[in-house]
């Protein structure tokens, strides 16, 4: 639809219902779809001035970076400059419902878990952005509906004894370290990147001020030690495992007074990604 028109029917809009818990003079947050992969008649910039729009490129940029497409290190420089939109402009996303049946090879999905892990991990430790996760049922070919029963009526998912779904579903948005990392951004929230670190090619890590802080690795052993800008203390690993009534089910991270930690992270194993943050210390 033609951007002007857009505009005018979005300023239309009535004031939320403070009736349903909203503030008074709340208006509706809107996101738009424009799909602009660069050389399209239709550009993404042109709908930014009256809403946010769901940014296509970054899915496909990341899902290549943390399938070894790009050097980790290289997202030093992570928004615009990968022609993205400024980050208050863009709903960010791996997949969706679309695209990961139809994005090509750099579009990483549920199938490839260790790499899309560490991509989700990665967009919701990052400040740029509103964040939008996928939830899916399972297919085997793109043309296949939701689970159902022998009568073609839709089943509901099962809830496993660790949070996950079956019968069919995937729930990425129930896996630990998705469901810890929703934790980890809303712990960092308000705080810029710091301590930036890589080792120039597949291995990174940063800190969100005083309150977070994740490392990277692909291919390779990570074994370094990194100023995390944490508090001294016992950290747990949130990807590792969960952090309930004083102790921690996966790695525990020690930071010491000056805020530096020993930080390793094998690349054999199953998650090439750890995270800490302030309310996750033991």
């Amino acid at each position: 639809m033609w951007p002007a028109d857009l505009e005018a029917i979005y300023a239309s809009l009535k004031n939320l219902n403070t009736d349903h818990g909203f503030l008074d003079g709340q208006k509706p947050f809107i996101f738009q779809e424009v799909i602009d992969l660069g050389g399209e008649a239709i550009s993404k910039h042109e709908y930014t001035g009256f809403g946010t729009v769901i940014e296509f490129q970054y899915g496909l940029s990341l899902g290549n970076a943390f399938q070894g497409g790009n050097q980790l290190a290289n997202l030093a420089n992570w928004g615009p400059e990968w022609n993205l939109l400024d980050g208050l402009d863009a709903v960010a996303f791996i997949d969706n419902h679309d695209n990961q049946r139809t994005g090509g090879s750099q579009i990483l999905t549920y199938k490839n878990p260790k790499p899309y892990k560490m991509a989700i991990a990665f967009m919701l430790a990052h400040p740029y952005g509103t964040t939008r996760l996928m939830s899916s049922f399972a297919f085997d070919n793109n043309d296949q509906g939701p689970p159902q029963d022998g009568a073609g009526n839709l089943i509901s998912p099962s809830i496993n004894d660790d949070g996950t779904c079956g019968n069919g579903y995937v729930c990425e948005h129930r896996w630990r370290q998705i469901f810890n990392m929703v934790g980890f951004r809303n712990a960092v929230q308000g705080t810029g990147i710091e301590n930036w670190w890589s080792d120039g090619n597949q291995q990174i890590a940063f800190g969100r001020g005083n309150k977070g802080f994740v490392a990277f690795t692909i291919g390779y052993d990570l074994n370094q030690h990194l100023q995390t800008g944490l508090p001294a203390g016992s950290y747990c690993d949130v990807i590792s495992g969960n952090a309930e009534n004083g102790s921690c089910s996966g790695k525990t991270i020690t930071v010491g007074g000056d805020g530096y930690a020993d930080i390793s992270l094998g690349a054999n194993e199953d998650d090439g990604v750890i995270a800490i943050h302030v309310n996750a210390k033991l």
